[in-house]
């Protein structure tokens, strides 16, 4: 894999994939897009890697989108009032799409926040399975400042992560919440004194998930993304139909026959 505005390198079954932009903030500019989905649909479908850690090179994790991205949206333009609006449309769904790639990627995604994680830094971060950031990191809806409605996710995924009303008062003065208090909301899991921390204590938690059945995991993912989404009785239904079907695999018996020989499990 080789990308322009991403890093990847792939070791013990764990991918480590940073926003490469470091002089630009890591704003994401249309290649980045582009290539942030394309890496995330190879990823879901690569089967030497379990689990993807997300962080970002230089001083800040992601400034959101790329001002000249931004901008372009003022060439959409036609003629035809209805048209203009079907042209911005389809362009926000396009800008969603690499974000609900991450969410839909059947492996686990790590996010590593270090400095700002603004704008769109936002939307992507809530897409992923979990978060952890250094004590000074800080987050940010920042659509607010800029006369626009956050239309790439935070606003449909943050308020399953933290309480509606701290949702809300994000959403609406576009304040920055750093790390403790994001601890302490819940939107991350953890934090870290710094940065070099931050990335150890994130990819001891990579590799601990990577040792566990893939089968189990890429499964426990779809199971708690469908949960989220749907009621009680629903999930219960879904969940006896998936075991069904997804139980009985060679993970399970080597899960087993590990434990009778008290031994750790290898899964292929």
């Amino acid at each position: 894999m080789k990308y322009d505005t991403l890093r990847i390198t792939v070791q013990s079954q764990v991918a480590q994939v940073s926003f490469n932009r470091p002089e630009k903030a890591n704003a994401l500019n249309q290649v980045a897009w582009n290539e942030l989905q394309s890496l995330f649909e190879e990823l879901d479908e690569r089967d030497d890697i379990r689990v993807v850690v997300l962080s970002g090179e230089g001083k800040h994790f992601c400034a959101g989108i790329d001002l000249e991205l931004l901008m372009s949206l003022g060439t959409l333009r036609e003629k035809c009032e209805g048209r203009t609006r079907e042209k911005i449309r389809r362009q926000v769904l396009a800008l969603q799409a690499p974000i609900n790639a991450i969410e839909q990627c059947s492996k686990p995604v790590l996010a590593a926040v270090h400095g700002g994680c603004i704008g769109a830094g936002l939307d992507i971060v809530s897409a992923c399975d979990m978060r952890y950031s250094t004590e000074d990191a800080y987050f940010t809806i920042k659509e607010i400042d800029m006369g626009m409605v956050a239309d790439l996710g935070t606003l449909q995924r943050l308020p399953k992560l933290i309480p509606q009303g701290m949702v809300r008062e994000l959403a609406y003065t576009g304040r920055p919440m750093y790390g403790p208090e994001a601890e302490r909301t819940g939107l991350v899991n953890r934090t870290f004194s710094d940065q070099a921390g931050l990335i150890e204590g994130v990819m001891e938690v990579a590799r601990t998930i990577a040792a566990k059945s893939p089968v189990s995991i890429r499964g426990t993912k779809h199971i708690l993304n469908h949960s989220r989404d749907h009621s009680v009785a629903d999930g219960l239904e879904y969940i006896a139909t998936w075991n069904a079907a997804m139980l009985l695999s060679k993970d399970l018996k080597e899960a087993f026959q590990a434990k009778l020989e008290k031994r750790l499990p290898e899964f292929p």
